[in-house]
């Protein structure tokens, strides 16, 4: 859609124009100037505009990249009108920020985004809070239904909280979006800017100094971590659904953390680290090893996958993981057979390619599960729209 634009989130000079297969844009370099300078939008008043101008805006300023769909996880289409939109309030992901710090003092911000929100859908703006939220930004939050949730992860995927409160049928599409990118749409109503800034957390047991930064969409990772030991994996996003970026690598555009592994490429001796170790050090979701019997032990994983793919068979080990009402491994089979039908029936339309991400690393098979769905994704918007 060439009415979706990517804004730039500094002002500068185009330094390089990274390319990869068949002239694929990967990355665009800019040299950023001493001080940013803005194009002027001009203040405006949600409540005063219509639908129409509020989308205009979002996609000359560059902010509607920020607004997702459902079905498909792709960037929301200005031309449809959504049935709801969806926000979820806290992350569950391993390691990730902290959104009651992230929105504190910032609660004009989350309002004034909310409620461009709730101007772009005759339904309802749905904000998907813990149990344990405790940020007045949150809980005050106006032109929202407060949709409350407990548990660990995935409790915090937007698309788990859309299942279990209004599931998508054939037909419908609903929105999503992050607080973060609530409160950049905010920020460009109330001061008429783009302004992309938003609060990062560097994680990870390899990480010198974990700890927030403010810092910009598309920031270089050494920027934010300094040099890295060999042997560690910088991870843009969270241990379970990111992308390896490298330090030499840049923060990607919906990415809220940096995660720092360590590669576990090294020797390992097979009676005291491999496959026939006692295991006490190593965590296992299908209670392999002895150390399940130590539920409070805390450990440091590592990205060794500890063998190939094999056979997939699997026999309830996606479903202790998998809060949705369908059948995780008949779906992934029917997307390998490319059965478009029967991935409709089983539900493809409501997922996205995180929400499997706990399949993913419980599998004794070594299935790439997200892999899977996002390629049945593609496949089934080529095919039915």
């Amino acid at each position: 859609n060439e009415r979706v634009l990517f804004a730039s989130p500094v002002s500068g000079e185009v330094a390089d124009v990274i390319r990869g297969d068949k002239r694929k844009v990967l990355a665009v370099r800019i040299i950023a100037d001493k001080e940013t300078r803005y194009q002027e939008f001009g203040p405006a008043d949600p409540a005063k505009m219509d639908r129409g101008a509020i989308i205009e805006r979002l996609l000359e300023s560059g902010c509607w990249p920020f607004i997702r769909q459902r079905p498909f996880d792709v960037v929301a289409d200005p031309a449809q009108e959504p049935r709801d939109i969806f926000i979820s309030a806290f992350d569950t992901r391993p390691l990730a920020a902290d959104l009651d710090l992230v929105v504190r003092n910032n609660g004009a911000e989350l309002q004034a985004g909310l409620d461009v929100l709730a101007k772009l859908t005759k339904g309802r703006v749905h904000l998907g809070l813990s149990d344990r939220t405790a940020a007045r930004e949150f809980l005050d939050a106006k032109n929202v239904q407060h949709d409350t949730f407990k548990g660990p992860h995935p409790a915090g995927n937007v698309g788990v909280q859309i299942h279990h409160t209004a599931p998508i049928n054939k037909g419908e599409v609903v929105w999503t979006t992050g607080v973060q990118d609530v409160m950049v749409i905010g920020r460009l109503f109330l001061t008429g800017h783009f302004d992309a800034t938003r609060t990062v957390a560097v994680t990870g047991s390899e990480a010198r100094n974990p700890k927030y930064h403010r810092t910009l969409i598309g920031a270089p990772v050494k920027d934010l971590i300094g040099d890295v030991e060999p042997g560690v994996r910088v991870v843009s996003g969270d241990p379970l659904s990111g992308s390896n970026v490298g330090v030499d690598g840049h923060l990607g555009f919906y990415d809220t953390q940096l995660t720092l592994l360590p590669e576990g490429d090294e020797p390992k001796f097979f009676l005291t680290d491999g496959w026939l170790s006692p295991g006490l050090n190593k965590l296992s979701a299908s209670h392999a090893y002895p150390s399940w019997l130590m539920p409070g032990k805390r450990y440091a994983p590592d990205t060794n996958q500890n063998g190939e793919e094999r056979a997939f068979v699997m026999s309830g080990q996606y479903e202790a993981v998998f809060p949705f009402d369908i059948y995780p491994v008949h779906l992934l089979k029917a997307i390998l057979v490319n059965d478009i039908e029967q991935m409709e029936n089983l539900g493809l339309l409501e997922v996205a390619p995180e929400d499997f991400a706990l399949c993913e690393f419980v599998c004794t098979s070594k299935i790439e599960s997200q892999a899977i769905v996002r390629e049945g994704l593609d496949v089934l918007k080529k095919e039915t729209t």
